[in-house]
């Protein structure tokens, strides 16, 4: 056994230390002078510090917030069940599986596109009502991301909405909220009292719809314009490139006919120039039928090029092969460490490829790596591929695995633009990610399989089915989501242990004791939307209950009405990340900082809580 030295001191003492960690903490995570990471790994560690040495003794002499009670955190269900879903939201990201349902919103509301955003956010808080909202969110988060993309709206100004509406939907039926269930059975064993299902839906729709028309209409003002991830960027460059498709048998477009001068299934894409033999052909293309030996030329951007593989995985068989060579020159197939990535290269000043064309270059770069396409800044080609003369500056779009693109960082012709790698869509995996994506959420959403269990589960089938890599799925977990949640729980439990949170409650009943019902019922509802911050929401709504019973008997009241508070203003955990999950699965894929929250969350409380001191006292007589 390892022997440490406990020092005794007055729990007031630690509990005023827990309290003023609090404070320091949430400064440091708003004020964001110091990398989040770190403020996160600083409360911990002062946590397990202070605990150790100056332990909260149970009545059995055990400590109460030793290292694991402190550490426990990290291994919470809620945390474990928030990486999972980021991880099968990246999954459905890479294999495009939510793009045809974001094209078809994007088709049906192009004319009217805040009307279909807003549609869709009406939809998640009814839906939230009535289903555990976090699945719910989960579903919205790539279908909001791709349709704002589409739209042209940054998703960070949607993100946060989406988490906010979906708790503001929450709040108006019994099992809108896990919140809302631990008060109604509190409650119950308390009393023997339950709550019904639409009990407290009228108060809950008038502060939901109120809360909504903030959410919609000025919440997005107030968020920032987020940067877009690498990988964002290098899929949603606006550039078109210039790439020749030699039509084989086995091609998607062997066979296709022109239509009015087009070809329909090119969505995105410009059809030049089609080669046949020595004859050219220039649009309009009339009653054209492709054939083998065509020479396609084709201009697109790298966003149109992924949409199409999603949907087509033989759109360019023959240019890109499942076939990949690794570095020892031997060919691979199949694994997906050799998969095949697409990326951008600028042609170097006094490259050796500079003037000559791509037939005298064989179409591949010294690696291994295969052009597939040429990109000028001052015009575009109406020219065979075989035919253009590259000239420095040209960026060529080439595909090859990650080392043939590793060997590009060596290469003196051209300069590897390294944010611009991305993997090729996997194609064939969409339903597989679809299938796991909505198994994860109907298990989830109906009970049959508790949330952790089902994320994790659907977490590990989108890895083994090879609908995205480890890479990808670790790259997938927020180590700030992940970090934030620790910290959060231990500050949440030394809170409780040391009296905290109960000394608050308390203080703020007797300080306004002298007060007017309508008044004490305001500063009690404020005390709780500010704590379920802090705490976890749960812990809040157990912790308020029993106090808001003791206070409605001490007053002559009904204690529905203070519990009802309980519950709205438990569910008011708009103003930090870790408030709710739904907050943290919205901040990886937002980029949204601590203090976006803050800017954005904390005036919804306020609003929320005037709303709810003016019509609570007018709706239960209470004036």
């Amino acid at each position: 056994m390892t022997a440490h030295v406990a020092l005794q001191t007055d729990p007031s003492l630690l509990m005023w230390a827990t309290l003023l960690l609090v404070v320091g903490a949430i400064f440091f995570y708003a004020m964001e002078r110091v990398a989040l990471e770190i403020t996160s790994l600083g409360v911990i560690a002062i946590c397990l510090l202070l605990f150790h040495f100056f332990p909260v003794l149970s009545a059995e002499g055990h400590n109460l917030l030793d290292a694991k009670t402190l550490l426990s955190g990290f291994a919470d269900p809620a945390l474990i069940s928030i990486l999972a879903l980021l991880v099968i939201g990246q999954g459905m990201v890479q294999t495009g599986a939510l793009e045809t349902p974001a094209r078809w919103l994007v088709k049906t509301g192009v004319s009217y596109p805040k009307r279909t955003i807003l549609l869709c956010m009406i939809t998640v808080m009814v839906i939230s009502a009535f289903l555990n909202n976090t699945p719910v969110v989960v579903i919205f988060i790539p279908i909001i991301s791709t349709l704002a993309d589409k739209l042209g709206t940054s998703a960070a100004r949607l993100l946060m909405p989406l988490s906010f509406v979906a708790i503001l939907g929450g709040m108006t039926t019994l099992i809108g909220s896990s919140t809302n269930l631990l008060v109604s059975g509190s409650l119950q064993g308390l009393t023997g009292e339950s709550i019904g299902f639409f009990d407290f839906s009228f108060p809950g729709l008038v502060l939901a719809t109120l809360g909504f028309f903030y959410v919609a209409f000025i919440a997005p003002r107030l968020l920032p314009e987020q940067a877009k991830s690498t990988e964002t960027q290098a899929g949603a460059s606006g550039k078109q490139f210039i790439f020749q498709m030699d039509i084989l048998p086995g091609n998607s477009l062997y066979g296709k006919k022109s239509v009015a001068g087009m070809f329909p299934n090119l969505t995105g894409v410009t059809v030049r120039m089609i080669q046949r033999g020595q004859e050219t052909f220039l649009p309009p293309f009339d009653d054209l039928t492709l054939t083998t030996g065509d020479a396609v030329l084709l201009a697109t951007t790298r966003r149109a090029l992924n949409e199409i593989l999603v949907k087509d995985p033989h759109f360019l068989s023959g240019i890109i092969n499942e076939e990949t060579i690794n570095q020892d020159g031997e060919p691979v197939q199949n694994e997906p460490e050799h998969k095949a990535l697409l990326a951008e290269v600028v042609v170097a000043p006094a490259s050796r490829l500079d003037g000559r064309t791509l037939d005298q270059v064989g179409y591949h770069l010294q690696g291994g790596c295969k052009i597939l396409g040429v990109q000028r800044r001052s015009r575009m080609f109406r020219t065979a591929m075989s035919d253009i003369r590259l000239e420095a500056g040209d960026v060529l779009l080439v595909v090859g695995n990650k080392y043939q693109i590793r060997t590009l960082r060596t290469n003196r012709d051209v300069l590897l633009m390294e944010w611009s790698t991305t993997i090729v869509p996997s194609p064939g995996k969409t339903r597989t990610a679809l299938a796991t994506f909505l198994g994860v959420v109907g298990l989830a959403a109906t009970g049959i399989v508790p949330i952790p269990i089902a994320a994790l589960a659907g977490a590990a089938i989108m890895v083994m089915t090879d609908c995205l890599n480890i890479r990808q799925a670790s790259r997938a977990v927020d180590r700030r989501v992940f970090l934030l949640v620790g910290a959060a729980l231990a500050m949440g439990t030394s809170l409780q242990a040391t009296g905290g949170a109960a000394f608050l409650a308390h203080a703020m009943v007797e300080a306004l004791s002298a007060a007017p019902i309508p008044l004490i019922l305001s500063g009690f509802f404020l005390l709780i939307a500010v704590l379920t911050n802090v705490l976890s929401n749960n812990a809040t709504a157990v912790l308020f209950t029993p106090i808001a019973l003791n206070l409605a008997a001490e007053l002559g009241v009904d204690p529905l009405i203070f519990v009802y508070a309980v519950i709205f203003a438990a569910n008011c955990s708009f103003a930090t990340p870790m408030g709710y999950q739904t907050n943290l699965l919205v901040m990886g894929p937002g980029n949204y900082k601590f203090k976006d929250f803050l800017k954005v969350g904390g005036p919804l409380i306020i609003l929320i809580w005037l709303a709810y001191s003016i019509f609570a006292p007018w709706y239960y007589g209470l004036w």
